[in-house]
């Protein structure tokens, strides 16, 4: 693996051809390209694996403009995504971007800078709302020109911290909860995202598109959702850091819905402490979104101040065992993990199970009726000119569209149609089943027995090759407990398979935020796993 180039802003335009001429040359002639390992530079980024405090660095030193550092991101944009290796990643991008950049350098110009996020180029999954030019479709080809009546909640938090959305990333279509054999990444609209590591492997989803982004240095940062597993495993198969925080410590108004149990919105990014940065900001009571209500007194503006290098000294954390023993090299690497805690001062405790196996027949349950219900409602905020007012229409728009049933059909759409209100007994039953089951009854109750920090386990396994016929290929993976139970749950890279990155999962009890983000940073800091992809073909 090449090493991450790290570039200092003083020193940004009189060294990078150097820096990047010597080891491209040296990779070349020590390495000729075959037919299943071509080597392709697009390593000459000027902003290549730079993070947030580096960026901010340089506006302070007037190394360069936010409209500069925009305008590099949208030209990498065509580079790469639209062109080159094509990874499908960005569904559309903000028209309107340049004259928000030269905006925020007015502000800037003038001594107001609004807060670490100021001029940071940001990508937002296309599930979430935004009040300007580009619609949101989830993917859907029936969304295409649905525009929302406003800014979901967390968009206007990010233009409000002066954070920009040059524009919106590739799903798993409906966030991969429309049918059977689904492909992630794929939707309607956007095509195929692939992975940027290894070009014909799948970049998991369904925030497929907000991680390859961030991975492939097409943005600083990104927003995922996930209802179970859709920031963690594409922020794994990826190579970058995803936080699914606690559920109801982010506004999911505004946002297309799944299951309003499980639901959030959460930062992807390369470090620990960009997206540490990142969650700072978009953490706040929504009146509209009753679950932050619950966070009132437990979140943070600034996470940073957790993040120690020596975090990981006198913890108690539990190695869930369920995702190891179904790929020898997955495990090879969370071994070597485990060493590293113990070199560190950390005490290692077994867990065999969390929760019993019935937690996952209610958690179906509970996303179809809430699916229902949540997606009717969604369509109902469109207004009178919504392309689709309901998901029985939504039902019949894809039953007569040419693209949208080509790959995977509709079937979790249909039995959500057949359920009853959020009244129903059997959705009750499920819920309140489901909410002891995986708290009081799962991690609650193994953390305390066993006095826990925390719980780590692999994220999942590596990239299988995308096939549209056949659907995803998963191994492994760990999602489940922390989705569940609404609880947070933080991907760190953790090495590589070949050429494919593995993530290692941090998750814990509820508002465990800080302490997470301390463990996963000193972990971070102390292994240093992260590489730019390659772009790499393989047969």
């Amino acid at each position: 693996m090449d090493k991450q180039l790290k570039i200092n802003s003083k020193q940004l335009l009189s060294k990078i051809k150097i820096i990047l001429i010597i080891p491209l040359v040296i990779q070349i002639y020590s390495q000729p390209p075959t037919k299943e390992n071509q080597i392709t530079d697009y390593g000459s980024f000027i902003f290549l694996e730079q993070d947030i405090t580096q960026v901010q660095q340089g506006y302070k030193d007037g190394t360069y403009s936010i409209k500069e550092v925009v305008q590099a991101y949208l030209d990498r944009i065509d580079e790469i995504d639209k062109n080159g290796p094509t990874i499908n990643s960005i569904i559309q991008v903000n028209p309107d971007v340049i004259q928000i950049a030269e905006e925020l350098d007015i502000e800037m110009s003038e001594g107001k800078i609004r807060g670490p996020l100021h001029g940071i180029p940001v990508v937002l999954k296309d599930n979430i709302d935004t009040h300007d030019k580009m619609a949101t479709t989830a993917g859907s080809r029936a969304l295409m020109n649905s525009f929302p009546l406003k800014d979901s909640f967390i968009a206007k938090q990010l233009r409000d911290a002066g954070a920009i959305i040059i524009g919106k990333a590739n799903l798993s279509e409906w966030a991969n909860f429309r049918g059977e054999l689904s492909t992630s990444g794929w939707s309607g609209v956007g095509g195929q995202t692939k992975n940027p590591y290894v070009l014909n492997r799948n970049p998991c989803g369904s925030s497929s598109g907000s991680a390859v982004a961030v991975s492939a240095n097409l943005t600083m940062l990104a927003i995922g959702t996930e209802t179970n597993g859709s920031i963690v495993c594409p922020s794994h198969s990826n190579g970058i850091v995803g936080i699914k925080p606690t559920v109801g410590l982010i506004s999911r108004s505004g946002i297309i819905p799944i299951s309003f149990t499980q639901d959030t919105p959460g930062p992807m990014a390369r470090t620990v402490r960009d997206a540490a940065i990142f969650l700072g900001v978009l953490v706040g009571v929504d009146s509209t979104d009753e679950k932050t209500l619950e966070s009132r007194g437990k979140f943070y503006t600034d996470y940073t101040k957790f993040l120690k290098e020596d975090g990981l000294q006198g913890k108690r954390i539990g190695l869930y065992q369920a995702p190891l023993g179904k790929n020898y090299k997955v495990d090879i690497l969370m071994y070597k993990a485990v060493d590293f805690l113990k070199s560190q001062g950390v005490d290692i405790i077994e867990i065999d199970e969390i929760a019993n196996s019935k937690m996952s027949s209610y958690s179906f349950e509970i996303m179809l009726y809430e699916y229902k219900d949540g997606l009717n409602k969604y369509f109902q905020s469109l207004g009178s000119d919504a392309p689709v007012k309901s998901i029985e229409e939504l039902i019949a728009f894809n039953q007569s569209d040419s693209i949208e049933l080509n790959y995977f059909n509709q079937k979790y759409l249909e039995m959500a149609q057949e359920k009853g209100d959020l009244t129903s007994e059997e959705y009750v039953e499920a819920l309140t089943k489901m909410i002891k089951g995986s708290r009081e009854e799962g991690i609650d109750k193994v953390m305390n027995l066993h006095n826990l920090d925390a719980i780590i386990a692999p994220t999942g396994s590596p990239a299988w090759k995308t096939d549209l016929i056949n659907g995803d290929s998963f191994q492994l993976g760990s999602s489940s407990p922390a989705a569940r139970a609404g609880y947070p749950n933080i991907t760190v890279p953790m090495g590589y398979v070949n050429e494919l990155p593995v993530g290692i999962s941090f998750f814990g009890r509820a508002w465990s935020e800080p302490l997470l983000l301390e463990i996963a940073y000193a972990y971070e800091r102390g292994t240093k796993h992260r590489q730019s992809p390659k772009f790499l073909v393989s047969d």
